[in-house]
């Protein structure tokens, strides 16, 4: 009998350390946080853009965060709009050559996460 409680309990640790890991790797594909410092680098953003781009790029990870739980078609249409809005308001704070360059980061992101 002690065999097999220990034996129910080693499967049910496993399942539930399984089943926190899945959960936990289709967080990190919606995580779009990174570092401003990088980002201030690659976009050669100047002060007042840095501020601008920060709230942005929170409120745009926030956004996707939150559309983790969604699935197929859902997933896809929040995926697009939260990256127009995003471009839209990238837009009106860069330059072109800067809204280029996030723009191609950002997809580059977005293919890579399979999102």
């Amino acid at each position: 009998m002690k065999k097999i409680v220990l034996t129910v309990v080693a499967m049910m640790a496993l399942t539930f350390s399984f089943a926190e890991t899945k959960s936990n790797e289709v967080d990190k594909r919606f995580d779009m946080n990174c570092s401003m410092y990088r980002l201030s680098i690659a976009l050669d953003l100047d002060e007042s853009q840095l501020d601008e781009v920060e709230e942005i790029q929170n409120s745009f990870s926030d956004e996707m965060q939150s559309l983790a739980t969604l699935k197929g078609p859902r997933l896809r249409y929040g995926i697009h709009q939260a990256v127009r809005r995003d471009a839209q308001q990238m837009k009106q704070v860069l330059n072109d050559k800067q809204f280029n360059t996030y723009m191609h980061l950002l997809f580059t992101t977005l293919r890579n996460r399979e999102l």
